[in-house]
């Protein structure tokens, strides 16, 4: 190991030898004769945390990203010393903590180095603010490439990159540029096929250098706060993400209709802008779950208010637009308007809810309503106050969800476009400043708002939607990228910010399909709905200033293309809630980087375009305007082409045509992909049978579908259905096995199968050791057969 020459290098300082050593049960303290003190928690065998105080003193221990229900662990712990270091052994990984330096270097068992401190853990003493800045470097090892870190628009591998972490309204961002709506300090190192992930629990400002001011160093460092990160150790990178997921939090199972298509305009008003669009998607025949109204349904931009020129009965309205399939969306900021006459406003005020700056005047701000002050949402109280305001909206006029905008905060007209740093907090009985609640105050608001809206729409599901966002918000949110542009590079750019979000435990996500700022063509609205359907939060929004962003909007060739790929979402709906419900209790992402599907394969370190959607499917967008197709890598493995069958051995690029109305998709071999009937929206038609499409291969494969009643909360009562298909191909038979879990009873009584490959002619089919005849069930020449949900062995054969 590296030995410090120096205590202090260009005004850092750094910890000494230790000098005193104790254990605590699953704790361990290291104590240098400079007042540092690290703490070593083992969280798990795999999930060790680091964490540093100086002057001997620990700042309370409190996180709003850590999941309290996460589930904690392990085996294996021993401790052993010598004379220049301590080894704590788990029944994964060896932790070396050198006496001279307290470095650390982090081993698995066959004695590969997967981290190691290069300086390490030092401070610099930050005079203007008081405090320090922390700050920790490891060495990079040779090859090692970096991904996670939440909403970056940039390259999915963020060697050479240097990234901030600091929620930032920031309309109409470039590639590149730094830093956006979100704040996720988390990434995943992978070398040599081992893969682990830092996540660095600290709110204040942090930054990140993945080898680009050193090329051998990799650093992180925080304004202010503690050095407190978890070391999670894979070494596969699914293992990694799921780890950190648990240790974060997964959301609850939306209602369905929350991952249907979606509609969203800045802004949708009178009622009568409502109703027309509504009635022209329920007339062209493109299915549609949800439409949204913007800032614009308010009274003079007051939260919870409505502007009763433009929507006389907002209730009857909701009501009707219910009838039609449609939930209602509506729009809330934090910023609430200085008016004495606005009864949110003479609440917050009574009560003391508001922010307030460092030497007592409330904190102001302009934004769309003009001077407002801002709740203080890190206050619990606050937090209850701003739940109970949501009981009008939902239990009284009906709205189905709600989506929390500008919650950074975003702050018109100052240089900083947020809050004034001397703003104090209460951080849930840890006051501070807003340097430290900055990153926090848009989750924290959500939150509020996620606790509200489930209180009033029970006995249903909430669904309630972010812009701004701190790791573990994905517990009460979905999320957006924010306010993107209509360009083809940022059809690049969302394709990218989706993988990277699921990446970092954060999968209820999309982009404004078409581009919030300026107006896409029909080509480039198209491909872009052929990417967001493939994500799992799916709106259309745009800021509405240059022309209308509707699936109609460009003609009737662009319509009937949108139309097909919406078609394919509703198709897949039981796809994709099983994607969701594999998320929420197993932390798999719902959508896979090529990296995290095969790591083992170098090909895919540097891949950006294809993604996985769930497990099965292969997704390649076109990104680039007159594309008759494109070059896709395949990952290994095998393949069907989607559209024709086609096999296909990965591992390889592969030239795919792709017109307008096309996209490359893929099949898994071996996959079973569950399908409904198209609907117009989620519950209109009673599913009469499940679809299955079944995809041959030589071996084995598994595959799930997860049904419930789509809202409501009897799953959490062993009311659902879970189904897990293992298929086994031969040269000239197949076998699908069902195993079933769960009370709920679907109201479909038979599937369909459709099989895709088949390298034989059926000839004889057996269900449940009984042979049955061809006729019976409905065998056809395009290979589909119907036969009962309730079968536990499906056995085909026939010639080659």
């Amino acid at each position: 190991m590296i030995t410090n020459t120096e205590l202090e290098y260009k005004g850092n300082l750094y910890p000494n030898h230790i000098v005193e050593f104790s254990q605590d049960s699953d704790k361990f303290y290291f104590t240098t004769a400079n007042g540092v003190v690290l703490q070593i928690t083992i969280l798990r065998g795999s999930i060790i945390r680091f964490r540093y105080a100086t002057n001997y003193n620990f700042e309370p221990d409190f996180s709003y990203a850590i999941d309290p229900s996460a589930t904690m662990g392990y085996s294996k712990l021993e401790v052993v010393e010598n004379d220049t270091e301590y080894i704590i052994s788990t029944a994964r990984l060896s932790v070396l903590v050198d006496k001279m330096t307290l470095r650390t270097q982090i081993s698995d068992l066959e004695g590969n180095i997967i981290c190691e401190d290069e300086l390490g853990f030092h401070w610099e003493e930050n005079y203007e603010y008081g405090g320090n800045t922390v700050k920790l470097s490891k060495i990079t090892q040779s090859g090692e490439s970096f991904y996670g870190m939440g909403d970056k628009a940039m390259h999915s591998n963020l060697k050479g990159k240097r990234v901030e972490n600091w929620v930032t309204d920031q309309f109409a961002f470039a590639k590149e540029q730094d830093p956006l709506y979100k704040a996720i300090p988390f990434y995943v190192g992978l070398n040599k096929g081992k893969a682990y992930g830092i996540y660095f629990d600290n709110s204040f400002r942090t930054g990140f250098d993945f080898s680009q001011e050193r090329r051998n160093i990799t650093s992180f460092w925080a304004d202010g706060g503690e050095m407190d990160y978890y070391f999670i150790f894979g070494p596969d990178m699914p293992k990694v993400v799921s780890s950190y997921s648990s240790l974060t939090g997964t959301p609850e199972l939306p209602p369905m209709w929350a991952l249907g298509f979606h509609q969203s305009k800045w802004s949708y008003y009178p009622e009568s802008n409502v109703k027309e669009v509504a009635s022209e998607f329920r007339k062209l025949q493109i299915p549609c779950d949800a439409i949204y109204l913007d800032i614009d349904y308010m009274d003079g931009f007051r939260c919870f208010t409505w502007d009763k020129n433009h929507f006389p009965d907002p209730k009857r309205m909701i009501s009707e637009l219910e009838q039609d399939g449609f939930k209602t969306v509506v729009m809330i900021d934090p910023g609430i308007k200085v008016d004495r006459n606005y009864w949110v406003y003479n609440e917050a005020l009574e009560n003391d809810y508001f922010c307030k700056r460092g030497d007592g005047p409330l904190m102001h701000g302009k934004v769309w309503p003009g001077e407002c002050n801002f709740p203080d949402f890190t206050n619990p109280a606050v937090r209850e106050w701003w739940a109970e305001l949501y009981k009008e909206f939902m239990s009284e006029l009906g709205v189905h969800a709600v989506w929390n905008d500008m919650n950074e905060p975003a702050v018109m007209e100052v240089p900083t476009k947020t809050a004034p740093l001397d703003t104090r907090h209460n951080y849930d009985g840890h006051p501070c400043t807003h340097r430290k609640a900055h990153n926090v105050y848009g989750m924290q608001m959500v939150r509020a708002t996620y606790e509200g809206v489930k209180k009033y729409v029970y006995p249903k599901r909430p669904f309630v939607i972010t812009r701004a966002a701190f790791a573990g918000t994905q517990r009460y949110s979905s999320t957006w990228t924010g306010d993107n542009v209509a360009t083809w590079e940022h059809l690049w750019i969302a394709n990218v910010q989706a993988q990277r979000m699921c990446l970092s435990g954060y999968s209820f996500v999309g982009s404004d399909i078409g581009g919030f700022a300026e107006q896409p063509d029909g080509e480039l609205f198209a491909r872009w709905v052929q990417l967001g359907i493939f994500h799992p939060f799916c709106r259309v929004h745009s800021s509405g200033d240059h022309g209308d962003q509707e699936p109609w909007s460009f003609g009737v060739e662009i319509t009937d293309i949108v139309r097909k790929f919406v078609n394919l979402r509703y198709q897949l709906l039981p796809y994709l809630y099983t994607m969701f419900y594999k998320y929420t209790k197993e932390n798999v992402p719902m959508l896979q980087s090529l990296v995290f599907f095969d790591q083992e394969d170098n090909q895919t370190h540097f891949r950006t375009d294809e993604f996985i959607f769930g497990e099965k499917i292969l997704i390649c967008p076109i990104q680039e305007p007159n594309a008759q197709g494109r070059r896709m890598y395949i990952p290994r493995g095998e393949w069907y082409d989607f559209w024709t069958n086609e096999h296909v051995v990965g591992g390889k690029e592969k030239w795919v045509a792709a017109e307008l109305n096309m996209l490359p998709i893929f099949v898994k071999a071996g996959a079973i992909i569950p399908k409904y009937p198209i609907q117009q929206y989620v519950g209109e038609k009673k599913i009469e049978e499940l679809i299955l499409e079944v995809y041959y291969k030589e071996g084995t494969e598994t595959s799930e579908v997860y049904e419930d009643a789509t809202n409501g909360y009897d799953y959490k009562k062993g009311r659902y259905s879970l189904s897990n298909y293992k298929l086994t191909g031969k040269d000239n038979s197949l076998t699908i096995q069902l195993f079933k879990d769960g009370t709920y009873n679907t109201e479909y009584d038979k599937m369909k199968l459709s099989f895709h490959g088949l390298p034989f002619e059926i000839e004889k089919v057996m269900i449940d050791n009984e042979e049955v005849s061809l006729q019976t069930i409905s065998v056809n020449t395009d290979n589909d057969l119907l036969i009962d949900k309730n079968f536990t062995l499906l056995h085909l054969s026939g010639k080659q």
